[in-house]
């Protein structure tokens, strides 16, 4: 395989709404450039993104897949992303590594909720970006819909390059304003034939090049000198003007396609190698914030965007490479470890295939095998190299579900494939709570965990379901009371014996000291679930000895961490201890650990506990056409609406909506929607909740408790 240099080299991420024709366009082009024979189908289920099993049974990408293909002496990288929301985690991971940004649009649907989210995440990197309108056979194809849409919501920066002189099933040829030619293609596609453009279409052509020209010409003062001057910039002088207001996202250039039919994707395939930056051009985030041009001359580094493993092979680490070349044999440090690693043969990917490379250079896309201890956001560099990026921004979870065993004996096993699944994809989150007694599985939706329940089954052979996840409720008081409990016991030798008088109430922040108790010291503790308890020794007289105060600590924070009405932990509770007795002998630590924790119990069940329950704040994107539903369903859901915005025909609704009634949310809001609606949640607060729902709770608990 062919070394590139890195000015011939492209990173291109194919982002886009699920259905969108991603896949199908990567297969197109790999085939377009001949670094392919065959052009697979997702039908036929043999492309080359689309490999894995799941993904050929499912007929859409779950996995992202590293493509490459060579345009005439440039290399480029497409990395192609799935376009469902569950799986955003894979799109985080190309955003990562990219320095172009192709965003695909459905001819027929224009700009998509799936989009929209990426485009704010490459507006937010700052990644170059471009569109290409696919699908233009399609039979309700509407390419100026998508072409308003898209200036509508990403700015007036969208200029148009190419327009269909057709669409629909007549679809056949595709004016291009930049080159003022049309390309006709034949009835299989691939090569066109260059013709003049009809005269039909010449005054629309005029017009959509004039507007090329102006923006290219607005973003530089020598080329708006020169459009002034001759009233005209020629091609090479648009090209170098392309380049420069792409870089900074002030152009973003709109291409038409049909990949199905092979049309287009060379016309595409020809701007990225001419106009679209190389990596040298590209800056990413150390952790410190800085920014850092990847550089070529420097010491060799690398960073890891993505890790699988694969049977017969082992570890596989996807990697950027971000200075100097890396090749097989080199020893290298990892950053995050401070440990040695030793680099093993490389490989430059084809979706499912790998192919071996000697030596890869600044700014390319490769594969390792067999390096241990690796995760996504790694930085790998030479010894004595102070350099270390941003970790990779996964998207937060939406979804969870608890597992559960069928098989005893099987728990350790369990362990192993979740750590494993976690590390190669961390928008996956597990989580061991003892506080539920489960095994939590967080992920972005129904789809994404069900993915890892066929890993868990079929990888690694595991008898498991899904079942309900409990909810981590808090508990709390609501007033005042005073309580004692007297711990006597006397079996034969030395018995124990402590009696403690507590003051149990409601902790509030900024709350005025007691004036009743004589206050000698406090400890205010703030509690790893939350919230605070304040411990206030109010002894005199020596009635308990301070060495037992300690003790009395330990039972109220035994029974915090499993609250007396539900098991769930309670907080934000001021307890002071104002009297006692001991005995000279009978009396240790033990005894006034026990007496703390049954004088908090009785007083707290007489001061009007009352559960807590968490609430998220929760972002609806979504059409306008559905609002009225998912409002309907929020409300429901005892949800409470904070707000609403629209831009064009996208809106978002803000709300906040309990814990309990989100399990599956994102289930039911992709059936109310089609598909077309996405949420992000994010934990507002803890509050009380009705007295029917703390009623049915405390009744689960006992009944639990019982079986």
């Amino acid at each position: 395989m062919k070394t590139y240099e890195s000015e011939n080299i492209r990173n291109v991420a194919l982002l886009g709404h699920s259905g969108s024709g991603k896949t199908t366009l990567a297969e197109t082009m790999v085939f377009e450039s001949g670094t392919s024979r065959k052009r697979g189908t997702i039908e036929a289920k043999n492309t080359l993104s689309d490999h894995n099993e799941i993904e050929k049974d499912k007929q859409k990408s779950v996995y992202g897949s590293l493509l490459h293909l060579d345009w005439r002496g440039t290399k480029v990288n497409l990395l192609d992303t799935p376009g469902s929301s569950d799986f955003y985690g894979q799109v985080s991971e190309a955003f990562s590594v990219a320095d172009t940004a192709m965003f695909v649009l459905n001819s027929e649907s224009g700009v998509e909720i799936g989009t929209e989210f990426f485009w704010g995440k490459a507006e937010k990197e700052g990644i170059p970006s471009l569109l290409i309108v696919n699908k233009l056979d399609s039979e309700n194809s509407n390419f100026q819909n998508a072409v308003d849409m898209a200036k509508e919501r990403f700015g007036r920066g969208v200029v148009v390059v190419q327009y269909p002189y057709n669409e629909g099933e007549d679809f056949h040829a595709i004016i291009d304003v930049l080159k003022m030619t049309m390309y006709e293609f034949p009835e299989d596609g691939g090569r066109p034939d260059k013709l003049p453009i009809p005269e039909s279409q010449r005054a629309q052509a005029d017009l959509l090049h004039n507007e090329l020209v102006e923006a290219i010409a607005e973003n530089d003062e020598t080329l708006l000198d020169l459009y002034f001057e001759n009233g005209e910039l020629d091609e090479y002088q648009m090209i170098n003007g392309l380049q420069m207001s792409i870089d900074k996202r002030e152009i973003f250039p709109l291409f038409c396609a049909c990949a199905s039919r092979n049309m287009g994707t060379g016309r595409i395939l020809g701007f990225l190698g001419n106009v679209a930056p190389s990596p040298l051009t590209r800056k990413m985030t150390l952790t410190n914030g800085e920014k850092y041009k990847i550089d070529q001359d420097s010491s060799p580094s690398f960073f890891v965007f993505r890790t699988s493993s694969e049977a017969h092979v082992g570890d596989l680490t996807y990697l950027k490479v971000t200075g100097g070349s890396i090749k097989s044999g080199m020893d290298l440090v990892n950053r995050r470890t401070d440990e040695s690693l030793r680099l093993g043969t490389l490989y430059i990917n084809q979706g499912g295939k790998r192919i071996e490379v000697e030596e890869v250079k600044t700014g390319d896309l490769a594969v390792a095998v067999k390096l241990k201890d690796l995760i996504p956001g790694d930085t790998v560099t030479g010894k004595g190299k102070d350099l270390e990026f941003e970790n990779i921004n996964y998207p937060n979870t939406t979804m969870r579900v608890a597992l559960k065993l069928k098989r005893e004996g099987d728990e350790d096993k369990l362990g192993t494939a979740l750590n494993q699944i976690q590390k190669e994809d961390p928008s996956a989150r597990v989580e061991y709570s003892q506080e539920l007694q489960q095994t939590i599985l967080h992920g972005l939706g129904e789809e994404h965990l069900n993915v890892i329940l066929y890993q868990l089954k079929e990888k690694y052979k595991l008898d498991v379901e899904f079942i309900k996840p409990r909810i981590p409720y808090r508990e709390t008081i609501t007033k005042r009371v005073d309580s004692r409990y007297r711990h006597k016991k006397q079996s034969g030798g030395a018995g124990q014996f402590a009696e403690v008088y507590l003051s149990i109430e409601p902790w509030q922040e900024g709350m005025p000291e007691r004036d009743d108790l004589n206050v000698r010291d406090v400890q205010e503790i703030d509690l790893e679930w939350g919230g605070k308890l304040v411990f206030q020794n109010c002894i005199v007289g020596g009635v308990i000895d301070n060495r037992f105060m300690p003790a009395i600590m330990k039972g109220l924070m035994e029974k915090m961490s499993n609250g007396p009405l539900s098991g769930c932990r309670a907080r934000d509770i001021r307890v002071s201890v104002y009297d006692g007795s001991m005995h000279s002998v009978d009396s240790n630590e033990a005894a006034f650990k026990t007496a703390s924790l049954m004088a908090f119990k009785d007083g707290f069940l007489k001061a009007n506990p009352q559960l807590l329950e968490p609430i998220y704040e929760i972002e609806v994107t979504l059409p306008a056409a559905y609002m009225g539903d998912v409002m309907s369903d929020l409300s429901s859901r005892r949800g409470q609406i904070l707000g609403m915005d629209a831009e064009g025909s996208i809106q978002k609704i803000k709300a906040i909506v309990p814990l309990a009634e989100l399990d599956q949310y994102t289930t039911r809001l992709k059936s109310m929607t089609q598909g077309t609606a996405t949420f992000t949640r994010n934990f507002h607060e803890y509050a009380p909740v009705p007295p029917d729902i703390q009623k049915r709770v405390i009744e689960e608990t006992l009944a639990r408790e019982e079986e």
